[in-house]
């Protein structure tokens, strides 16, 4: 095929041959043309996220990162729903697919990306059948990416304890920023400080061979990150990443990141996806599991935007662990929800939802507006910035699991009450859609059992997950502790977005203002819409504790006033760009004789 052929020129060219072959060709040119434009438009929003920082541009931040998590998905629709118009067949006979995708191997094999090309034609025929219970298979087959040197992906700094300020300031250059730092030489010294005292305090000073930093940048909304690790003897790796921000005098280091759990929640599927520089994505995953093994390496590509990526092996992950371990899925622990079904098996890290046809005794709201409002709500939170606080959803679509894998009473359950998103075909369960988050503590389950000092840090952190859903525009109307989840680091998230609402779309109200004795109704409880009184926070929480309770109104305390929720939408309808709580203070330079080691 011609390579100058536009791919809007495929319709025609399509509608002009009688060959069944010709169209088959066709069709895999078209798929691979479309996918070439997606991935070359990717990697430039990519790169003009580093533009932005060093033009300190932060709305063109938010909007390119923005544009680039919609663009898999915009490219995808559009296309299928050309190729149903131009090659009808194809929605019809299953084995015109393979013929495309055979012609369409050969075309991207040796590619770095071909695995991804490989998952952008799957996401393509899935999008045919939209609508339709056939399952696609979610695999990359036999296609690999060549394996990339290390020299492409990281830049290595040979040294020793105490580590020279000046190989810092060598470090500081690997994002090739071109905007001069500040004053690079003191950033270095206090970096290098920073470093040396940490290392003095464990094993790590003697142990320290060599550091290694990620040949780039991580840019997200308004800072950037340089991403690196200590190499210590015996092949250890320590976490070691330095926060940028770039003020009108220079970009400056503003923060040391080298405890496990702080980097873990900087770099989780919570947050935005990051634009990182660096084209070699396998290598990149690989490089953040070295310094975060304990989460599932399927994860990280979703650290940096290839979410399709993670998607194939995070369901690879799913299936290796039910096929060889034997455990079956199960209705996962704590409390059953009213609006999704959630399950999972004892030892897997991920939690599986579908949404329920209709809600369970005990929903709370006054009508039910359908499962296929709640998934949107879903596919809404992957869309936007999850600003630390909120699960990142994996929606799975024509997706078919083993009947074996399920416990008899799910599968019933399945079946029976949501019948929008299961069927059964033979021995497996086809799936319409599938919702994939990691697994966490339930936050309600958690507080029950945990120390006090544990519970209350954890109740606290609760406070900056609704701040921080509320700086991406997000209320959750239900504020009940059963919808948010704790991980291993205390860390608290939102994970059930049944009650998820627009934030500047809520009408903020209060029963302060009214006299002790009135009885006639408050003029709000006529109005449309969701009205939200703060002062009832505490008590939605449904916290029993009253220590836990009187912990989170000493640290939130303003959360409850109409005050700072009208201030906080005032900011969000002007376009600006709130402030949100992403690692401790301890991490930051300002102040070097603040303690740096976490509590984990």
């Amino acid at each position: 095929m011609n390579s100058v052929v536009q791919a809007s020129d495929y319709p025609q060219l399509i509608a002009a041959t009688k060959s069944e072959r010709a169209r088959v060709e066709l069709a895999a040119a078209w798929i691979r043309r479309v996918f070439d434009q997606f991935y070359e438009e990717f990697l430039k929003l990519t790169w003009s996220a580093k533009t932005a920082f060093e033009n300190r541009d932060y709305p063109e931040s938010v909007a390119c990162a923005k544009k680039r998590l919609g663009l898999y998905n915009a490219t995808v629709y559009a296309l299928a729903w050309d190729l149903r118009a131009a090659f009808a067949a194809l929605a019809q006979r299953e084995s015109l697919w393979t013929q495309v995708e055979a012609a369409y191997l050969p075309a991207v094999a040796g590619r770095y990306e071909a695995d991804l090309a490989l998952a952008y034609i799957h996401s393509v025929r899935r999008r045919v059948y939209h609508g339709e219970w056939r399952p696609v298979e979610y695999g990359f087959g036999e296609q690999r990416p060549p394996t990339s040197s290390g020299n492409a992906v990281f830049e290595r700094f040979t040294c020793t304890w105490p580590v020279d300020h000046r190989v810092i300031q060598r470090i500081l250059e690997v994002a090739e920023l071109s905007v001069p730092f500040r004053a690079p030489a003191s950033d270095a010294m206090r970096i290098a400080r920073r470093l040396n005292d940490v290392l003095a305090g464990t094993s790590g000073g003697a142990k320290l061979i060599a550091i290694e930093m990620i040949r780039g940048g991580f840019f997200r909304n308004r800072g950037a990150y340089l991403v690196g690790r200590l190499v210590l003897t015996g092949e250890e790796y320590k976490p070691f990443v330095i926060a940028l921000v770039n003020e009108p005098e220079g970009v400056a280091a503003a923060a040391v990141l080298h405890v496990v759990s702080h980097v873990h929640n900087l770099f989780n599927t919570t947050e935005a996806p990051c634009q990182v520089t660096n084209l070699h994505y396998h290598e990149l995953s690989a490089f953040l599991h070295s310094i975060m093994p304990r989460r599932p390496l399927g994860l990280h590509y979703s650290t940096f935007g290839f979410h399709h990526v993670s998607k194939v092996a995070v369901m690879n992950e799913v299936r290796r662990h039910l096929g060889t371990d034997g455990e079956l899925l199960d209705t996962a622990p704590g409390f059953p929800g009213t609006v999704a079904i959630a399950f999972t098996s004892p030892h897997s890290d991920y939690i599986l939802k579908v949404i329920r046809d209709r809600p369970t005794t005990g929903y709370k709201w006054d009508s039910f507006e359908g499962a296929d409002v709640v998934l949107e709500k879903y596919k809404r939170v992957h869309e936007i910035n999850r600003t630390g606080s909120m699960l990142d959803n994996i929606l799975y679509y024509n997706l078919k699991l083993d009947c074996s894998w399920f416990k008899p009473e799910l599968l019933q359950e399945l079946r029976t009450a949501a019948t929008n998103a299961v069927q059964l075909q033979d021995d497996a369960l086809v799936f319409k859609y599938l919702v994939v988050q990691r697994k966490l503590t339930p936050l309600n389950v958690f507080l029950a059992t945990a120390p006090e000092d544990r519970a209350t840090r954890a109740i606290v952190n609760l406070g900056y997950c609704i701040r921080n859903n509320a700086a991406a525009n997000v209320f959750n109307k239900d504020f009940d502790a059963r919808n948010y989840g704790v991980s291993r680091y205390l860390k608290v998230f939102l994970y059930d977005y049944d009650a998820v609402e627009t934030l500047t779309d809520v009408k903020v109200r209060t029963n302060r203002d009214r006299l002790e004795g009135e009885e006639e109704v408050p003029g709000w409880f006529f109005e449309d819409g969701v009205v939200f009184l703060p002062e009832e926070i505490e008590a939605g929480l449904r916290v029993g504790n009253r220590a836990l309770r009187r912990a989170f109104r000493a640290a939130h305390g303003e959360l409850m006033t109409v005050e700072y929720w009208e201030r906080l939408q005032q900011e969000l309808r002007a376009g600006e760009i709130p402030g949100i709580h992403t690692f401790p203070e301890s991490c930051y330079l300002s102040d070097p004789g603040v303690e740096t080691v976490a509590n984990e």
